[in-house]
């Protein structure tokens, strides 16, 4: 894994990159661990990883996004969705909600997107995580036992996926 690939972002067009990069490495990581792709809930995030990047990237977001309609004051509502395009099997997305996380020296990765799942679904698939069942690359969230969300991850992508049982379109 590249260590803080696209950091520093320091214009738009970057930023765009990293987030087709971080749509695309998700998509990589749900399958192998699902054998599917499920459906994006709406939001992708992208880490930054100093404190000057994460104020280049708060300013930008604030022109692409509408500061009054946020989600727990982190995901803010996108003025366009953002629509990637289908690339081989990886289905055509619209992510509506962009979130610009606060440099953590812990996390090297480029950003995260949020799979959504029926909640029964939802419900089954993490309880057979709980009682042991092992599926390469997924994991209930470990120490946040506040957030209700499946990671996907990998040693080999710089992205998380999370699966949980919320839309955010």
């Amino acid at each position: 894994m590249e260590l803080h690939r696209f950091s520093p972002i320091q214009d738009e067009a970057q930023m765009m990159k990293a987030i087709k990069h971080i749509h695309f490495a998700c998509h990589t990581l749900c399958m192998q661990s699902m054998g599917r792709y499920l459906p994006v809930a709406g939001n992708v995030g992208v880490f930054c990883h100093d404190d000057d990047e994460y104020a280049f990237l708060t300013k930008l977001r604030e022109k692409f996004t509408d500061s009054s309609n946020s989600v727990y004051g982190k995901y803010f509502r996108l003025h366009k969705p953002i629509v990637i395009p289908a690339k081989g099997d990886i289905p055509k997305t619209t992510y509506s909600y962009l979130y610009i996380r606060k440099p953590d020296p812990n996390k090297n990765q480029v950003g995260d997107i949020d799979f959504y799942l029926e909640p029964e679904k939802y419900a089954e698939l993490k309880q057979s995580l709980l009682e042991g069942k092992m599926i390469t690359g997924a994991r209930v969230l470990p120490n946040r036992p506040d957030l209700d969300l499946i990671e996907l991850y990998s040693q080999d992508i710089d992205a998380f996926g999370y699966i949980g049982n919320k839309k955010w379109q």
